[in-house]
């Protein structure tokens, strides 16, 4: 369990359900693993690498931006980098 003031964040390499919005009635679910962040106009998404290929068998990439997001389970967790090699890969928006 975390303890109160750490920060829950996501980590590259685990696999993760997310639910987000596609229509009304219904949200669009990814399963996949998560690859990292990515600037989308004004916003943030998550970029997932889809768990099934469409199509040809490639690997695929989902983009979902942040404010579509309704939920994010974790289905498998991956080791979390140290702090050095997550500040050398980091990423910054403006």
């Amino acid at each position: 369990m975390p303890r109160k003031d750490d920060a829950i964040v996501l980590t590259e390499g685990s696999q993760y359900r997310v639910k987000s919005l596609e229509a009304r009635d219904k949200p669009m679910e990814t399963i996949g693993i998560f690859k990292g962040y990515a600037a989308v106009a004004h916003d943030t998404a998550i970029v997932m690498e889809l768990e099934k290929p469409l199509g040809d068998g490639k690997a695929m990439l989902r983009l979902i931006p942040s404010h579509m997001i309704i939920s994010i389970d974790v289905l498998k967790a991956a080791k979390e980098k140290k702090a050095k090699e997550q500040n050398e890969e980091a990423a910054y928006f403006g």
